[in-house]
């Protein structure tokens, strides 16, 4: 007799966004694989909050896996993703008929059609994969460099309707817009890093991932998207670059955070004195608060 599969646990972290959040459910609840559902609250506003509870309570009845299928669990405190990602991650591993993956996303993702099921056949062949994530379209690589950290480069990608899709892609990292872990995986390296607060966790965990022997891929051409950034532009700043630093420090040393911690000096220089250099995430206040939290070694929540 073939062995029942349990259903795919996805933990999904919210923060503020009930009406976002509740229509990331939906979509999983949609898709071509079971699954059941642990939405992480990070101390939501109580308006949130309530509204995020009564969506959940109204949809129960109808899940697909059963009422136990589809739960909250309320964190009381706005600890950050990678944190808040470690509440349901503890759920999954403390319930060993859970299944071996669980998959992990924000609060606003929309995963098309065939990609759950994509990237679950596509770890199934390989023994040692221990991490892997979806494609967010953007024909790019996750790579680590000893400099700069987490980053993408371009990649020699097919088109759509290459026979080639989807496909494994040996990666430094995986995207954060939607992971899966492997059980056996986290058992033996830990889960993220709670320093991070948010950015770079993913990179940080696939570091100790790769280390102990496991393999991190992206499958191209199961896609996904996320619907919008839901943080301001100071605060991803800041935690880009101060996360950044000790991602570089911990994997590079000191010398290595010397270098970039100047780079990051130097560039933000450049984008005062050169508005059209700045990229999309800018702000120099941040940058520079970035810059001296990390030296300073104030890790985790960033200041409001």
């Amino acid at each position: 007799m073939t062995p029942k599969v349990a259903p795919l646990r996805v933990v999904i972290v919210h923060w503020n966004q009930p009406a976002d959040c509740l229509r990331t459910v939906e979509r999983f609840g949609d898709r071509e694989v079971p699954v059941r559902v642990t939405v992480v609250d990070n101390a939501s506003d109580v308006g949130a909050l309530d509204e995020l509870r009564s969506g959940l309570d109204a949809m129960r009845p109808g899940w697909a896996t059963g009422p136990a299928g589809l739960e909250l669990i309320e964190h009381g405190t706005n600890a950050g993703f990678g944190p808040g990602a470690n509440v349901g991650l503890r759920r999954f591993l403390a319930d060993p008929d859970d299944g071996e993956w669980v998959a992990l996303a924000p609060h606003d993702v929309d995963p098309f059609p065939g990609c759950l099921a994509a990237v679950l056949d596509a770890v199934s062949k390989r023994p040692r994969a221990g991490l892997a994530c979806a494609d967010v379209g953007d024909g790019m690589v996750p790579v680590i460099d000893p400099y700069f950290g987490g980053m993408a480069v371009p990649a020699d990608v097919p088109g759509p309707g290459s026979p080639d899709l989807p496909r494994w892609e040996d990666v430094d990292y995986p995207h954060g817009t939607l992971m899966f872990l492997r059980r056996a995986t986290l058992e033996e390296v830990g889960l993220f890093d709670e320093r991070y607060f948010s950015y770079c966790e993913e990179a940080e965990l696939a570091l100790r991932a790769r280390r102990a022997g496991w393999r991190v891929g992206l499958v191209r051409g199961a896609r996904v998207q996320n619907m919008h950034v839901g943080s301001s532009v100071a605060r991803v700043d800041h935690l880009q670059t101060r996360n950044t630093l000790l991602l570089v420090q911990e994997m590079s040393g000191w010398y290595h955070a010397a270098i970039r911690s100047a780079i990051t000096l130097a560039q933000t220089a450049r984008g005062v004195l050169q508005p059209s250099s700045r990229p999309y995430i800018f702000d120099a206040r941040a940058r520079l608060r970035g810059l001296r939290d990390f030296w300073l070694r104030r890790f985790g929540p960033p200041p409001d």
